[in-house]
């Protein structure tokens, strides 16, 4: 199995939670209606604990969690402002035309998903480019929903815990 050699760098925590803040809506493509999927699990956290507006694309489910799922970007009723990818690398470039068709802003691929020629086509068109992290992580860690680790202790409050 061959590794891949990872040179494109991406956006710093700081970079992050301002692409973050500046999100207004995200498709999901790839999105699953089966609860087991991590599509699944994402989307259920950013329709409970975010402001997204949030579409799903899938070109077989009809509806995911009680909202309509689209067959493409492109029947989308707004362009989106990210677009969070859960599809296979060879699909990638696919999704990329797709995402400069309909003029989004974003394009997030999530953990595992690392092509470095999207990226720098991406990049090249003027998109922001996220790859190989959780848009659902990386919200919750902004917000406090995580501790270091990247799980939610249960705990509120505003001290740190000290190590011994």
């Amino acid at each position: 199995m061959s590794t891949i050699e990872r040179s494109w760098a991406g956006p710093t925590a700081p970079e992050r939670l301002a692409i973050l803040r500046k999100t207004q809506s995200i498709a999901i493509v790839g999105a699953s209606d089966k609860p087991s999927r991590a599509s699944y699990f994402v989307a259920t956290y950013l329709l409970s604990s975010s402001r997204y507006r949030v579409y799903f694309v899938n070109p077989v489910a009809t509806e995911i969690l009680g909202q309509p799922v689209y067959k493409s970007l492109a029947e989308l009723p707004e362009v989106p402002d990210l677009v969070d990818v859960f599809r296979r690398h060879d699909d990638l470039p696919t999704v990329l035309a797709e995402t400069l068709a309909v003029g989004a802003k974003t394009l997030w691929l999530q953990l595992g998903a690392w092509h470095e020629e999207v990226a720098a086509q991406a990049e090249a068109a003027g998109l922001d480019v996220v790859m190989d992290r959780c848009v659902k992580i990386e919200h919750a860690r902004f917000h406090g929903g995580l501790n270091l680790a990247g799980f939610d202790t249960g705990v509120i409050s505003s001290k740190r815990q000290l190590l011994a």
